[in-house]
């Protein structure tokens, strides 16, 4: 893998912001670039960052102060779009994670994981936007259920037989190239139809088209 991949770090805990550093910096392709011990810190950082400089995905938890992690993560989401989202949390809840779906994250790692699924998690958001274990799908999926549940994924109009088939792909983590090639269409046909998606579900990025898929029966949950 050529590209490096940037990463950055939010966190008020200082030993674990040094040994997520620590623990990445054996990866030839993942470079922690930037820490900050709080939202606002982070929010600063970035104004003063050069487009060269600025991170592929932003490592972020959840319970920090004064800006916790769902006030920044609905920020970053605002003012940098682009950005992509993990959360490291010890909150790791079916309630919580639906929410910061809601709010547009890429992935939601415990914080008691190992280095193996943080690595994979980064490689995978870094290469097609989303990474969900079956863990996380089956959580999701009794959110969808609940009552209570905050999330709203609205179709505005029904999908094509084409469109149900990319929402399929995306959710194996396919990326457009890959999906083009696999549908015998264009690069920029397949991110024609995945903005489309994004309109019609209501989604704010492709979480929220995998939270769909799981909701609608498109993206079966593998069995145990």
């Amino acid at each position: 893998m050529s590209k490096i991949i940037k990463i950055a770090q939010v966190d008020d805990e200082a030993l674990f912001l040094e040994g997520i550093s620590l623990l990445l910096s054996n990866v030839e392709h993942i470079k922690v670039i930037k820490t900050a011990n709080n939202g606002l810190e982070f929010l600063n950082a970035l104004e003063k960052t050069s487009e060269s400089d600025f991170p592929d995905i932003a490592l972020v938890d959840i319970q920090m102060k004064p800006m916790d992690g769902f006030e920044l993560t609905e920020t970053l989401k605002d003012k940098y779009p682009a950005l992509k989202i993990i959360i490291l949390s010890s909150h790791y809840k079916s309630n919580v994670l639906g929410h910061m779906i809601k709010l547009g994250i890429s992935a939601f790692i415990p914080k008691n994981s190992n280095k193996e699924l943080l690595i994979t998690a980064i490689e995978s958001v870094n290469n097609s936007g989303v990474y969900f274990t079956q863990t996380d799908q089956e959580m999701l999926k009794q959110y969808m259920d609940s009552k209570s549940r905050k999330l709203s994924l609205r179709v505005n109009g029904k999908l094509s037989n084409r469109e149900i088939g990319i929402v399929k792909l995306i959710c194996l983590e396919h990326t457009n190239q890959e999906i083009a090639d696999e549908l015998f269409l264009s690069k920029r046909t397949v991110e024609g139809h995945r903005q489309k998606l994004l309109d019609k579900v209501g989604a704010k990025n492709t979480a929220g088209l995998v939270v769909y898929a799981i909701a609608n029966g498109f993206h079966p949950i593998p069995p145990l």
